[in-house]
C-alpha cells in the first residue's frame, strides 16, 4: 500500500485539484456556441432540438461569470415561473418564455435581442 492520503475528512477528496474549478468558471464565460457573437448584446433563442421535442429558451452573450451567471439564471427562473439551468455560460429556461425574457433583461439594463427562427 502506497502512504499518499487521498481523503480527508476536513478537506474531502484530495485527488481532485482545486485549480481545475476555477479554470473552468473562466472557461465557462470565455466559451460560447459556434455562431454566437461576443459583441455585449444578449441573445435569447428558442430551442427544441436534442430536448425530446420540450421547448426551451437559451440566453447567450450575457457579459457575467460564475456565481453572478447563476444568480441571474435563479432570478429570471423565479420571474418565469420555471426551471431552468445555466450550462457553459448559457442560461436555459423551460418553456417558451421570450418575451418575458426580454422585458426583464431589458429592464436589468441589458441590449436585448431575440435570435434564430
Amino acid at each position: 500500500m502506497s502512504g499518499k492520503i487521498v481523503y480527508s475528512s476536513e478537506l474531502g477528496d484530495l485527488r481532485k485539484s482545486a485549480g481545475k474549478t476555477g479554470k473552468r468558471d473562466k472557461k465557462q464565460a470565455q466559451s460560447l456556441p459556434s455562431g454566437i457573437k461576443q459583441d455585449g448584446t444578449v441573445r435569447i433563442r428558442r430551442e427544441t432540438k436534442g430536448r425530446g421535442g420540450k421547448t426551451v429558451c437559451c440566453i447567450y452573450g450575457v457579459p457575467l461569470s460564475g456565481t453572478e451567471l447563476s444568480s441571474l439564471a435563479a432570478f429570471l427562473k423565479q420571474k418565469c415561473g420555471t426551471g431552468g439551468t445555466v450550462k457553459d455560460g448559457v442560461i436555459i429556461i423551460q418553456g417558451d418564455k421570450s418575451d418575458i425574457l426580454m422585458k426583464l433583461l431589458t429592464e436589468k439594463g441589458y441590449s436585448v435581442k431575440k435570435s434564430g427562427s
